[in-house]
């Protein structure tokens, strides 16, 4: 059993309580001060300056002192908490010099002994790791409100301007083509658009105006009922064949062109 020096008298409550409990866990395991370094990670003068109380142990050293003792770490580090905080207010610590940090490993009975320092690195790098990822999702987060945001707009802009999907009736509905040519382009009377997109099931003036432009143009999209249906569509399709456009039966700003300059066959 060794005989330990008298802790100092500044010492903080808390601090001297931790201490006396270290000191007794190393009494109980019977190590020496090179085993207790070499299972610890930390040097045997850095545990002879924690165990007299002239630097208080850092949280590593406790937890790596109570895994070489057996022992569940869980309360020690609860005081070395309250410990740290008391040596805070009481004194500025030391900084302590290069003996006091962890101690590369030795061979103890054909095991190697993991290094101190690696905890420590470790421990960096999680931290590090943590803090990273916290500031990513922050700034995704702020990227996804904002993309949301714009789509927002987007959608209420795209409602006020696009043709309707959905027939506000289920009353049919005729339309009258007035068509008359100005400055060498075909108008219906019903829609001056040159860049609405239609395609299946929209509805309203604007499929209206493209089936009496489709209608003059030589293609038969059925009635001008204002109802983009799979006649409309094969229209489409042909005036774009007919012109050489790309056939995918969707009305788009090349095939309204084409259709505000075509000549009837």
């Amino acid at each position: 059993m060794p005989r330990w020096k008298e802790l100092p008298a500044e010492l903080p409550p808390p601090a001297r309580q931790l201490i006396v409990r270290l000191r007794g866990l190393k009494d109980r395991s019977g190590l020496g001060s090179r085993q207790l370094a070499a299972r610890t990670g930390y040097s045997a003068k850095s545990w002879q300056r924690y165990l007299n109380g002239r630097f208080l142990p850092p949280q590593e050293a406790v937890a790596a002192l109570c895994r070489a003792c057996g022992e569940d770490p869980v309360r020690l580090l609860a005081l070395h908490e309250i410990a740290a905080e008391r040596w805070r207010e009481g004194r500025q610590p030391a900084v302590p010099d290069a003996e006091s940090l962890p101690a590369p490993s030795v061979e103890v009975s054909g095991e190697r002994q993991p290094y101190g320092r690696h905890l420590r690195t470790a421990l960096t790098a999680a931290a590090l790791v943590t803090v990273l990822s916290t500031s990513a999702a922050l700034l995704l987060a702020v990227r996804l409100t904002e993309a949301r945001t714009e789509l927002a707009h987007q959608r209420d802009a795209t409602v006020a301007t696009a043709p309707a999907t959905v027939s506000e009736t289920l009353v049919p509905v005729i339309y009258t083509c007035r068509l008359e040519r100005d400055d060498g382009r075909w108008h219906a009377g019903l829609s001056p658009t040159a860049e609405v997109l239609l395609s299946n099931t929209q509805v309203g003036l604007e499929v209206a105006e493209a089936q009496c432009l489709l209608r003059r143009a030589g293609t038969v999209p059925g009635d001008i009922d204002g109802v983009f249906g799979p006649k409309t569509r094969r229209a489409v399709e042909h005036l774009q064949k007919r012109n050489g456009l790309i056939v995918n039966g969707v009305i788009d700003p090349p095939t309204w062109k084409a259709l505000r300059e075509a000549d009837p066959t």
